[in-house]
């Protein structure tokens, strides 16, 4: 039990360190001086090259997206899902290690190809296994609830990207973490790889075109991603265009749907002008029994 005390204290202590060091140390290798220079440059695209002409520069829930944006990438890893995770880590690694007698998970190390390799595989298998994940949310009633945070969105802009609620990273982290661990890749291979896919989705929310070509058939693109948000889907249909940073997903798999210019549709689902628009109403309602 003193273990599991201590892996604790010591995410909390590690993250706290990180966190700190972050905010106080802007240099190239920074991840929130990233995201925030990320946003502001797709940000100006919007206001420089808007698709939607009529949408306001501060669209609807713009601060509070905004505020989403540093909650789910900081925050809540400091008010405890690093401890939480790294708690569960070990845990399942003790049990894995008493039922099984197993103490290395890696099934096939990648370790031994090139390094721009080993990223490339971290991405498709990762992309893969968010796409599916995503198809889950839509799919499973009670993760539905979660995920209507993200859809509530009604005007689209590039810090929608990562409205989304808490239990989405919990989920998404808690099904990647063994077929990731069983290839041999570790948090620190993460973040050219979550850099670039970051940018990708920034641009997929984003109030902008873009014209990709025959690309489109690889990439998500705006014109792609707002039918994954149009209030209308295809009757019988739990949802379209699931994929993250890749489309090709949609297209192997016969979910993509872009039955025309998406530009002016109405976003959201049934009931969305009735859903709430504060941080925490939004994070507590999927709790709330359905009457």
């Amino acid at each position: 039990m003193e273990a599991y005390w201590d892996t604790i204290l010591k995410a909390y202590k590690g993250y706290a360190r990180y966190f700190w060091h972050e905010v106080a140390n802007p240099d190239w290798h920074n991840y929130f001086y990233w995201l925030i220079g990320i946003s502001l440059l797709v940000y100006a695209l919007e206001i420089l090259f808007p698709w939607r002409k009529n949408q306001s520069r501060v669209r609807e829930d713009f601060w509070l997206d905004a505020f989403y944006m540093f909650f789910n990438f900081f925050l809540f890893s400091l008010v405890g899902y690093a401890a939480v995770s790294n708690l569960a880590v070990k845990a399942f690694n003790d049990f894995l290690a008493w039922a099984f007698g197993i103490r290395n998970l890696v099934a096939i190390n990648v370790a031994s190809l090139p390094h721009w390799a080993q990223l490339l595989t971290l991405f498709l298998v990762r992309d893969f296994i968010q796409w599916n994940v995503h198809r889950l949310l839509h799919r499973v009633p009670w993760l539905w609830e979660f995920h209507k945070v993200h859809h509530s969105v009604r005007e689209m802009g590039f810090a929608a990207h990562l409205r989304f609620h808490f239990m989405e990273t919990i989920v998404y982290r808690t099904i990647e973490y063994l077929p990731l661990a069983m290839i041999g890749f570790g948090i620190q291979d993460f973040i050219l790889v979550h850099l670039f896919t970051l940018t990708i989705g920034h641009l997929n929310h984003a109030n902008i075109y873009l014209p990709l070509g025959p690309l489109k058939y690889i990439f998500n693109n705006p014109q792609m991603h707002i039918w994954h948000h149009a209030k209308d889907i295809p009757e019988g249909s739990y949802g379209v265009n699931y994929g993250l940073t890749l489309s090709v997903w949609d297209y192997l798999f016969g979910t993509a749907w872009i039955p025309r210019n998406g530009r002016d549709i109405k976003l959201g689902f049934p009931g969305v002008d009735r859903y709430p628009h504060g941080f925490f109403s939004q994070i507590f309602i999927p709790f709330k029994r359905k009457s």
